[in-house]
């Protein structure tokens, strides 16, 4: 855009509401929800500034306010949540996500990381706009139920399990009864409840193992559904934490 041009050009969300016509606001709506084309690119930003470029609108626009979204993501091992909230965009949403929403750079911004794990822990992070999970996994962080995937050496002690999962008290106060299982000769299952950071592995060595890594599978009701390391998908309507 030459100096001429950039002098006679307007905002995107201008152009937009005498098109169609509509308020500017429904412009800006439009816009953030991915339905404006520009020489035939999506834009998102009410405020590009467009000159004698081709504006279209796309079939079955709508100008209503984007709902706040909750993304869940498999966050690898060793990525702090700011690092992996650098990972959600719509290149890494899971291909098999079918959930009927529209991906927009809108989705990306504004998201509160609740109830993180350790940065050296993997598995299902939540990101979140929407008041009512955030309220969600703030108040009842502590009865919510986990599920845990931990690898693990050494030599358990012969009534180490049934200690896994009661018996033990941890920074002076008895852990609730959790429930704990092998699924492998060095991967343990946890179901728990109100996790401090660093407890299950000091949880490993009060029976005698060395806690090697440690994945979260579910929060909840929700679990992260074969997503794989570094992709993200949609809470769907229908689910509850």
């Amino acid at each position: 855009m030459n100096a001429d041009t950039a002098a006679e050009s307007v905002r995107l969300a201008k152009r937009v509401a005498a098109m169609v016509p509509c308020s500017r606001r429904e412009a800006e709506q439009y816009i953030e929800g991915g339905w404006v084309r520009v020489d035939g690119l999506v834009i998102e930003e009410p405020q590009f500034r467009v000159a004698d470029q081709r504006v279209e609108l796309d079939p079955g626009a709508s100008a209503s306010a984007l709902a706040p979204v909750t993304l869940l993501l498999h966050k690898p091992a060793g990525r702090t949540y700011d690092e992996a909230q650098g990972l959600l965009g719509a290149a890494s949403r899971a291909p098999q996500d079918a959930v009927d929403i529209r991906t927009v750079k809108k989705h990306f911004v504004q998201l509160t990381a609740l109830m993180p794990m350790l940065d050296e822990a993997s598995g299902l992070a939540v990101y979140s706009q929407d008041h009512r999970v955030i309220r969600k996994l703030t108040e009842d962080a502590r009865v919510l139920e986990q599920e845990l995937v931990a690898e693990v050496s050494g030599q358990i002690a012969p009534d180490g399990l049934a200690r896994l999962c009661h018996g033990l008290v941890f920074n002076g106060k008895p852990l609730p009864p959790a429930r704990v299982s092998w699924q492998n000769e060095n991967r343990l299952r946890f179901a728990v409840k109100g996790i401090a950071p660093g407890q299950i592995g000091w949880m490993c060595e009060q029976v005698g193992l060395q806690l090697r890594g440690l994945k979260r599978i579910r929060l909840g009701r929700v679990p992260m559904a074969g997503l794989a390391s570094g992709q993200w998908r949609y809470l769907h309507p229908h689910e509850r934490f």
